[in-house]
């Protein structure tokens, strides 16, 4: 192993600043070997002083001539390496030569042996779903020793950012964040500050690489420098633009201007990049802000329109069965915070006890949920406050208190928790909601694993005017009444 034979010198960023560099477009790099690289690395990890580890290629090249914004950012990276075929031709052309292509995914098991020989630890930031601890079961199939601190898909909304944060501030050596170019690269420098980790990267695909959810090239492809060819076939439509149009895009612009930057777009377009950024940072800020006052206002309007009807359910329930007009139950909140749910109570009061003699008849796929079309559980009253949703007004009272929204995943049950595996736990990373868009894609009548996969689409698309469309498809769907029982 590579990292045994690195020694402990520390290097500070003066060090770096002192090895030879290659500019390209404006964009300085270093061009140094893949062992000084790795003590580098090593000595950086092992040292409380915030670092930023990034890459470039043609296409990050290509990206920073059109956004000034990104460009600043690959200039303020304590360590910049050069990744791929486009660039070892363009030092060519500049009559330099490319001592070694320091890509992420050959770094990677080097940097694993180093972690794992100084105990040190990793987390896994980015990509879709279910990437993240693909990846992380690889690495641990290799490296059993190896230290995983935590795992998150790169899909960080800004109600579940400070939790994201939190997690990886404890006790965090390397930050890998694999968010694409150039989303990850904007990602870190707007929250380093507070990321408490000694060296943060940006590692592009390298999740979807190493959890072999795309197959590397072979071997004999990447020593040839036709990775991109590889990539491309594999998929033709997203890198059709970087690789066909892109490349020599970005060859004519070196041979034309070298080691400059491309001028004539520099003010507006930094003024357009850093408008954006901002834009990005107040939605930001307001985004949950905003959506809480939605769900305050909301919950507080539907309960003073709705008190007749409410009333009046009130009403029937008691006079059809004895018991306690609400139900309720503790249900699993946001990360995994227990709540009590309310309902009006729609079952007989021994429901909860018959309930372990009607399992063999779920009709629920997946074991986890039960649903269960003529539960002879359910009362008169409760079969029909069931079909119009009634019996869920109450927990507007849980949105009033914060322990739930509007919209999101409804919250589980702790006996389902315990069955989730870790893409259904991802559910938990938002507030649950008294609606949804598998609520309004079917209800009931979905299988678990269809609601799991709607619940993380929403996750992904989250924001007021999603939540605004979902509210007004509730509507139809309750009047209506598909899936309902």
């Amino acid at each position: 192993m590579m990292s045994q034979s690195i020694d402990q010198t520390l290097f500070t960023t003066e060090h770096v600043r002192t090895l030879p560099h290659v500019k390209v477009l404006g964009v300085p790099f270093v061009n140094t070997s893949l062992e000084t690289c790795l003590r580098l690395l090593k000595s950086w990890i092992s040292d409380p002083q915030p670092r930023t580890v990034n890459f470039v290629n043609a296409h990050c090249l290509n990206v920073a001539q059109h956004d000034r914004y990104y460009l600043q950012v690959l200039h303020d990276s304590d360590l910049l390496l050069p990744d791929g075929s486009g660039v070892k031709l363009a030092c060519r052309m500049l009559d330099q030569e490319l001592e070694a292509n320091l890509n992420g995914t050959d770094l990677l098991p080097h940097l694993c042996d180093m972690l794992v020989e100084d105990d040190k630890r990793l987390f896994l930031l980015g990509a879709a779903p279910g990437v993240a601890e693909r990846m992380a079961e690889k690495l641990k199939e290799r490296w059993p020793d190896l230290e995983i601190s935590g795992v998150h898909h790169g899909f960080i909304g800004p109600e579940i950012i400070e939790d994201v944060l939190a997690q990886i501030n404890q006790g965090t050596d390397l930050l890998l964040v694999a968010m694409g170019v150039p989303a990850q690269e904007k990602w870190i420098a707007a929250h380093r500050e507070r990321l408490e980790v000694p060296v943060v990267m940006g590692v592009g695909g390298l999740f979807d690489f190493y959890s072999q959810r795309i197959p590397r090239a072979p071997g004999v492809v990447r020593k040839l420098g036709m990775e991109w060819a590889w990539r491309l076939l594999m998929e033709p439509r997203r890198m059709f633009k970087r690789y066909v149009l892109g490349n020599p895009s970005f060859l004519l612009s070196v041979r034309k201007y070298g080691e400059e930057a491309i001028p004539g777009r520099g003010l507006w377009m930094k003024s357009r990049s850093n408008w954006r950024h901002f834009r990005w940072r107040v939605s930001n800020w307001l985004t949950p802000r905003a959506r809480r006052t939605m769900d305050i206002v909301g919950a507080s309007g539907v309960l003073l329109v709705l008190s007749p009807l409410l009333l009046g359910t009130l009403l029937a329930i008691r006079l059809e069965s004895p018991g306690a007009i609400l139900f309720g139950q503790e249900r699993i909140g946001r990360h995994g915070k227990p709540f009590k749910l309310w309902k009006f109570r729609s079952m007989y009061i021994d429901a909860e006890e018959r309930l372990r003699e009607l399992q063999a008849a779920n009709e629920s796929e997946g074991g986890v949920l039960f649903k269960m079309k003529q539960d002879p559980r359910i009362t008169r009253v409760g079969r029909v406050i069931r079909k119009l949703s009634i019996d869920e007004l109450p927990q507007l009272w849980n949105v009033l208190r914060g322990e739930m929204a509007l919209v999101g995943p409804r919250p589980a049950l702790a006996r389902e928790v315990a069955l989730y595996e870790a893409r259904a736990r991802m559910r938990l990373d938002a507030t649950p909601g008294l609606t949804g868009l598998w609520q309004v894609s079917g209800r009931s009548d979905l299988s678990f694993e269809q609601q799991i996969h709607l619940d993380l689409f929403y996750l992904h698309r989250q924001g007021i005017k999603e939540d605004i469309k979902l509210l007004l498809r509730t509507i139809p769907a309750v009047l209506t009444s598909r899936g309902a029982y």
